[in-house]
């Protein structure tokens, strides 16, 4: 283990304390380890804050701050105003909480200190002798318990020893000392103490600070609490708990807790969670033996129950003060004098708890983070697949509705024309019967009949001008709707709906562009509209009336009666052209089409470009967050991860070497954490690129939940000694199985059995492709299989989700899909690579095909596989085993089949060969649904 050496200069005093030296080293070994696995701690956040700052800088310089109100509208969408969308959008939720930071920032800023309390002072300065080794306090009566000025002492690391008065954590007071004054053996009791004459409150609230050249002061400071009377120990654990961890240390030599004891220790209870180690010191002048009384195994002293109830023991806890099964720090309690060893196994708990809830912390973050990355790598990755599809579909179906539309213009004319006589026909008599009917505005015909004015004549015909020129507009175009709302409803809405998933992803700017551009489709294809409005068809109902009244000709001015009202209207009916009428709306139709055909064109043109700059961005930062991003915080999450399984597990113990693999060597490891027996895989990585690889490795294996069919990753140790201190080795621990399906095949497996492999591989697949991850390496030596033969798919180096594949080259040549060699893959990939593997399967041999045995290098292996070569058949297949690996190793991607279906096949394949007594038909490829 790292943490063996002995990190300190000097060695302690034996002095008469229990433990001796070896206590103190022990000691100083616990704090040392402490000290270095919490600067690797520190390292860490700080590389986490640094990325954080990184992500955060390198967004805001690429992304402007926020447009200007007016200023949105003005920037094209191929401008800097596209780039919102990422700040707000892909990487917004990526940071650091403030609150996390707080906490994590304040747990490795914490150095552990020693905090001694007691019943009184003497025994705590009895404890701090026998914790140094050397008689450092005066143990004889401070004067009468209840007038005890015991000032706060801390012991600190110093090379030469020296007592000075200073207020903590400021400055050192100019004060003159007893200690100063002549050699001491201990330190004066008057320095000890607050004078009762003192008027300076900083003297009053200064401690006393004494080095010394230490070997546990080196590793840890140590302080003693002033007496209860002079400040409450609340107040005291309150300060220190600010800046430091206490390790606190409970000084008892009575056989029972006083009242006062009592009601110190339950505000300590009510107010903080820490542990106290409790320890009877031996009385002075006995001999270093157990001083208390003997009792049963199973009898528990007034000590014990009184801390029992007070809730710093549990009934289960050892009176010895053995350690417990929890690694969470308990209270301690330690009659024996001869075992104060056990305030090593004490503060070994103190300490690996806090490193332990700082480790588990600063991983959740990394791990929320890097899950983060990945689902945006997945949005982003769609993003960039599926907006050219919606674009490209956009157009195709604009231009399919334009097509529709103008085909309806062309050939419904001559219907049209019918449809308006029809129209006019019908309403004739309606049109009439309104026309006697109806109230003029604005002139005053007279009740006797009585003629009027030629001006209100003329007002007179306008107004039932107007009447039929409305009744007649609403009644044509209703009919004219109906025959193209079908169009309408489905075009329309379809592209509508495109064009809202369109704008769903988009900024400020290209909304705007989205918005008008459904405007102009409502425009030009909501035909109400335009007909309602159609200012060319008024118009030329107009000049037809017009002529109408032209050719009216009365010698004097008529009475404006129901008879005229009548004559004039049926006059401006017979005189429409209900052909003309036809060609005129059909021509105005085709007008407009045309116009908004060309407006949609532009404007959808405007939205592609404005998309092609911000896919563009996006498959910039796509790149990002797989090149750099992810790895890099997955090689942070890799070594918090690793440091909370060293702390709880310790490094495991290196077995006899099972074998060797391209990037790592596996051992046998007996057993860590709770599992045994373990497999132990010890990679070196070469490079950034394999260390980033590895720890995004990690990190997909450690997110997958248990299945049975992948085998148990258990843990992971960076081991910064590895090779003698030559390299950084990361050490992973798994499952230990039986054989590879290799050695299996190689030894003999009966059908059944191969074929429940099989099946055990396909399900494996499945589940990994069923939380978004590709294999990539399925072959012999990554199928492992357990005592009773099933098989669990191992090695997940390759593993990665989809969206974070980058394209490079990877798996086993044999096993490899041709498309791999493109760098434009998918999960299919492992489709053809079971193939392979279910030929060797139903072999029965490692024997390879022949096709790949005539290979002479992988250059020509992969060529040979890029040009087509697959296995032969071989005489002992069954035909549809031999179609299912066709099926599977098929060139083209989309024709292999999916898991979903190769497993029922496999299924019925058994039960047909294996089970001769089934009943179940034989499916072929093609009806294994």
């Amino acid at each position: 283990m790292e943490g063996d050496e002995m990190p300190w200069g000097s060695e302690p005093v034996s002095g008469p304390g229990p433990g001796g030296g070896g206590m103190i080293r022990e000691l100083c070994r616990g704090f040392g380890r402490y000290r270095r696995y919490l600067g690797r701690l520190r390292q860490n956040l700080r590389e986490t804050q640094k990325f954080f700052r990184d992500i955060k800088g390198s967004h805001n310089h690429s992304c402007p701050s926020s447009p200007t109100e007016g200023g949105g509208a003005e920037r094209g969408p191929t401008g800097d105003v596209a780039e919102i969308g990422l700040q707000a959008g892909p990487l917004s939720c990526i940071s650091f909480p403030p609150k996390e930071e707080k906490y994590l920032q304040q747990m490795v800023d914490c150095l552990p200190c020693i905090l001694i309390l007691g019943q009184d002072c003497n025994v705590k300065c009895q404890l701090l002798n026998l914790l140094l080794g050397v008689q450092v306090l005066p143990t004889t009566k401070l004067g009468s318990e209840e007038n005890c000025k015991l000032r706060r002492l801390r012991f600190t690391y110093g090379t030469q020893t020296r007592v000075s008065l200073a207020l903590p954590g400021q400055y050192e007071l100019v004060h003159t000392l007893v200690a100063h004054q002549g050699d001491w053996e201990t330190i004066p009791e008057e320095d000890l103490e607050v004078q009762e004459d003192s008027e300076d409150a900083a003297h009053v609230l200064a401690e006393l600070e004494v080095t010394m050249h230490h070997a546990l002061l080196q590793e840890v400071d140590i302080v003693v609490a002033p007496c209860q009377g002079l400040r409450p120990t609340v107040d005291v654990l309150g300060d220190l708990a600010n800046d430091f961890l206490p390790v606190i240390t409970y000084a008892l030599h009575k056989e029972e807790l006083s009242e006062r004891d009592e009601q110190e220790l339950q505000e300590i209870r009510k107010y903080f969670s820490f542990p106290i180690f409790f320890f009877k010191v031996p009385k002075l002048g006995s001999e270093i033996i157990d001083s208390s009384p003997r009792r049963m195994e199973n009898e528990r002293s007034p000590l014990h129950r009184q801390l029992t109830d007070l809730g710093y023991l549990s009934s289960s806890h050892c009176n010895c003060g053995a350690p417990g099964q929890d690694t969470k720090a308990q209270s301690m309690l330690v009659e024996q004098s001869e075992k104060l060893r056990h305030l090593n196994t004490f503060s070994h708990q103190v300490l690996q708890t806090r490193l332990v809830d700082a480790a588990k912390a600063l991983n959740l973050v990394h791990c929320r983070c890097l899950d983060i990355f990945i689902n945006q790598a997945f949005d982003m990755q769609r993003d960039l697949q599926i907006t050219p599809k919606r674009l490209e579909y956009t157009r195709k179906k604009e231009n399919e509705l334009y097509e529709s539309l103008m085909n309806i213009a062309n050939r419904k004319q001559e219907e049209m024309k019918d449809m308006i006589v029809e129209t006019l026909n019908t309403m004739k008599e309606e049109l009439l019967d309104d026309a006697a009917n109806m109230e003029f505005k604005d002139v005053i015909v007279p009740e006797n009949g009585e003629p009027v004015g030629t001006r209100e004549i003329k007002c007179c015909i306008r107004q039932i001008q107007e009447l039929i020129i409305s009744r007649l507009n609403q009644a044509v175009a209703n009919k004219l709707i109906s025959s193209v709302d079908y169009l309408r409803e489905s075009f329309v809405g379809t592209l509508e709906r495109c064009l809202q998933s369109l704008e769903k992803s988009q900024d400020v700017s290209v909304h705007i562009t989205s918005n008008y551009l459904k405007q102009i489709l409502n425009a030009a294809y909501h035909v109400e509209v335009t007909f309602h409005s159609g200012s060319s068809v008024t118009r030329m109902l107009w000049e037809q009336i017009k002529q109408i009244i032209q050719r009216i000709t009365w010698v004097s001015p008529p009475a404006i009666t129901l008879e005229w009202k009548r004559k004039v209207a049926q006059e401006a009916i017979e005189s429409l052209s209900a052909s003309k009428l036809a060609k005129s709306i059909c021509s105005q139709f085709r007008t407009r089409l045309n116009s908004s055909h060309e407006a949609f064109a532009a404007s959808l043109r405007q939205l592609e470009a404005g998309h092609s700059g911000r896919l563009e961005k996006t498959e910039d930062l796509w790149l990002k967050v797989r090149k750099d991003h992810a790895p890099r915080l997955a090689r942070l999450s890799l070594e918090s991860r690793s440091l909370q399984d060293v702390l709880l597990h310790r490094k495991p113990k290196l077995g006899q070497e099972l074998g060797r693999g391209q990037y790592g060597v596996v051992y046998l490891c007996d057993n860590w954490g709770g599992h045994f027996p373990c497999a132990l895989k010890s990679v070196v990585p070469p490079d950034e690129k394999h260390w980033n690889d590895l720890a995004l490795e990690f990190h997909y294996m450690r997110s997958l939940p248990k299945h049975e069919r992948l085998v148990d990753l258990h843990g992971s140790v960076i081991d910064y000694n590895y090779g003698g201190g030559s390299s950084i080795a990361v050490l992973l621990i798994m499952e230990r199985l039986h054989r590879d399906l290799y050695t299996g095949l190689k030894a003999g497996l009966t059908l059944e059995t191969r074929l429940q492999i099989a099946l055990d591989v396909v399900e494996g697949i499945r589940f990994l492709h069923s939380q978004g991850l590709v294999h990539r390496d399925i072959k012999l030596k990554n199928v492992l299989l357990d005592k009773q033969d099933r098989a669990k798919i191992t090695d997940l180096g390759f593993c990665k989700p989809e969206a974070m594949m980058s394209g490079s080259i990877v798996g086993t040549p044999i096993h490899m899909a041709p498309e791999l060699f493109t760098g434009k893959y998918d999960n299919s990939v492992d489709v053809y690579a079971f193939g392979i593997l279910f030929w060797y399967i139903c072999s029965g041999s490692v024997k390879l095909p022949e096709a790949f045995e005539r290979c002479t290098s992988k250059d020509h292996l992969w060529n040979n596989v890029r040009r087509g070569a697959r296995p032969e058949r071989l005489p002992v297949f069954d035909e549809e085993c031999w179609q299912l690996m066709e099926a599977c190793w098929d060139s083209d991607p989309s024709q292999r089949p999916l898991l979903g279906i190769v497993q029922p096949m496999l299924q019925g394949i058994m039960d047909r060969l294996c089970k001769s007594h089934s009943e179940r038909p034989n499916r072929g490829l093609d009806d294994s649904t």
